[in-house]
């Protein structure tokens, strides 16, 4: 299937990369994470809108074109500092989540070895424009 072919080459792109956790941005990053943790054989952590998480948390803001939002991670999301990780979505649009999402993951010390994202839409800016310094990497651009 597709989808299996998907997380297969995702599989082979990140295996040698020594990811300890991937992390999936709020919603559709978890489908696509949480196969790619389970091939990779690390571990899985979600980061959800606002008041979604059960336990204590840290909470980035960032700006849409109509207003605010916020994305949170719990505080102990990683066992170990310096934690290798995997940032992944299905859309790299305007980067807000995105960037909130990265902001996060340094605020607790994670090494984010690469934001991935299954489509990029690449006329809404540039990656380093959307991201910063975070190397992204996407299966197709638009």
């Amino acid at each position: 299937t597709v989808f299996f072919n998907l997380i297969e080459y995702l599989k082979d792109r990140y295996q040698d990369k020594k990811i300890d956790y991937v992390v999936g941005i709020d919603a559709r990053g978890f489908i696509f994470g949480s196969a790619l943790a389970y091939a990779l054989k690390c571990g899985f952590v979600p980061i959800r809108k606002k008041g979604k998480l059960p336990s204590a948390t840290i909470i980035e803001s960032y700006d849409l074109e109509y207003g605010q939002d916020e994305v949170e991670i719990h505080k102990d999301a990683f066992k170990n500092k310096n934690a290798n990780v995997l940032l992944i979505d299905d859309l790299l649009a305007t980067g807000g989540t995105a960037k909130a999402s990265c902001k996060l993951l340094k605020r607790i010390n994670a090494n984010i070895v690469e934001a991935c994202f299954i489509i990029n839409l690449t006329f809404l800016g540039s990656n380093s424009d959307r991201l910063g310094d975070v190397n992204v990497f996407s299966i197709l651009d638009v």
